[in-house]
């Protein structure tokens, strides 16, 4: 019988898998039954009122980016020298804004796909990086600890052919399933949106934006499935992952992050694995350090740094290669026995 083939079956009848299927659609019904619920389609009246809002919100910011331009050139009226302007007026410009108020940010109670569509799908991407990183451990995890991987060496006796199609078979199952899931999720919330709710502008930019998240998204599950795999073959068993994430998780992202905040280190965020998750996942990410501003003299220092999804993506490869090459080095040698 073909190896992968073989893999493949031996994946899809595991409980565990079967178990994480149910509340990956559990989750993903849950989350739309309430925002179904939740949601309702705009009478023209709240349309209207939230316009002329959104309109209003508008002219706001024009007129206090007009006023920030004015103190600069020492034209604003005394009364008005009270109000608060940052020292870039830039960083005030409309024209230089993300986005600007739209009715949608006015309507409680209705449901913008647009204005919604990427919490939703980071909701989602986080899911399913758990739910990969879990399937991984366990895969690998149950086959060491019960004889599994032995029974299958005396098959097929090549142990680097038969992790390898094990680790190939989970990312490809991972993968197939994360698109499946997603594209069905971004569908029915799109339906919710033009049904009960409010499609929002759905140009070109706004569906190149989610796709590029879509995409990163994926790139982040089939990680942590790699991780997750890596881990427990390093272990060799599925608590060894576990144990692993929540020694992490403690010792470093809350304890470390203490400890440096302690020694008064410099842009701490840096070294956390969440924030480059969390960089690679939006693209650019700012953190607040008001060392940065210490000593410098400058009168508009604001105290933030930004990472970016370059170096972020590199760390998380980094770390990534290093564990499943440890991995396949350790089962090569190892006395499975």
């Amino acid at each position: 019988m073909n190896l992968v083939r073989a893999e493949v079956e031996r994946l899809s009848a595991r409980r565990f898998v079967q178990l994480m299927v149910v509340l990956l659609v559990a989750a993903f019904a849950v989350t739309a039954a309430t925002t179904l619920a939740g949601s309702h389609r705009p009478t023209a009246e709240e349309m209207n009122a939230a316009r002329a809002q959104a309109a209003e919100s508008r002219q706001g910011m024009e007129l206090a980016y007009q006023q920030c331009l004015a103190r600069q050139n020492g034209t604003l009226p005394q009364s008005e020298m009270g109000n608060y302007f940052p020292e870039e007026c830039a960083s005030i410009d409309p024209i230089r804004q993300d986005r600007l108020p739209v009715a949608a940010d006015f309507l409680p109670g209705v449901f913008s796909f647009a204005g919604q569509a990427r919490p939703l799908l980071y909701f989602l991407i986080a899911f399913l990086a758990l739910f990969g990183f879990l399937v991984g451990a366990s895969y690998i995890g149950a086959d060491l600890n019960s004889g599994g991987v032995v029974n299958l060496l005396l098959w097929r006796p090549r142990r680097l052919a038969v992790l390898t199609a094990k680790l190939g078979t989970l990312l490809a199952a991972v993968l197939a399933l994360s698109v499946l899931a997603s594209l069905a999720y971004l569908a029915t919330f799109w339906t919710i949106g033009q049904t009960a709710g409010l499609p929002g502008r759905l140009d070109g930019e706004f569906w190149r934006s989610l796709g590029a998240v879509h995409g990163r998204g994926l790139v982040l599950v089939l990680m942590a499935s790699a991780v997750g795999f890596a881990i427990a073959t390093l272990g060799r068993h599925t608590a060894a992952a576990l144990g692993a994430a929540a020694a992490y998780a403690v010792l470093w992202e809350l304890g470390g992050r203490l400890v440096l905040e302690i020694v008064d280190a410099a842009r701490p965020d840096r070294f956390m694995l969440s924030s480059h998750i969390a960089t690679w996942l939006s693209g650019r990410t700012e953190f607040f350090d008001g060392r940065i501003c210490t000593g410098s003299g400058a009168s508009d220092c604001a105290g933030f740094y930004a990472l970016t999804w370059g170096p972020s993506l590199l760390v998380l490869l980094a770390l990534t290669g290093a564990l499943t090459v440890a991995a396949f080095a350790a089962f090569r040698r190892r006395d499975l026995i």
